[in-house]
């Protein structure tokens, strides 16, 4: 469970990460110890990172992928059809998306 004060001080720290502004090692370090405890805390920092990656959304499509948070947490990781298996890059999304 959170406490008021760690969720601001989360939330401030990952809007200045989304916006690509500096983030310090120590900052980085508190939000992975809440993110590795709390599902909350790492779907926040995920979507941080997905809307660092990709600055503005340019068609519907790109919306919806954002609000569904399917992007990698691999800042590195892009999807490319002829080389990837689309389950594989998949993977880190929910369980629900994920083929059996």
């Amino acid at each position: 469970m959170l406490t008021t004060s760690s969720r601001l001080r989360i939330q401030k720290i990952l809007s200045r990460l989304a916006l690509g502004n500096q983030v310090t090692l120590e900052e980085r370090i508190y939000i992975n110890k809440y993110a590795t405890k709390n599902q909350n805390v790492s779907t926040w920092l995920r979507k941080a990172i997905c809307t660092q990656q990709k600055k503005h959304i340019s068609s519907p499509i790109d919306e919806l992928l954002n609000g569904l948070n399917l992007c990698s947490e691999d800042p590195h990781s892009t999807y490319r059809p002829d080389q990837d298996d689309l389950g594989e890059w998949f993977s880190g999304a929910p369980s629900w998306i994920r083929r059996s």
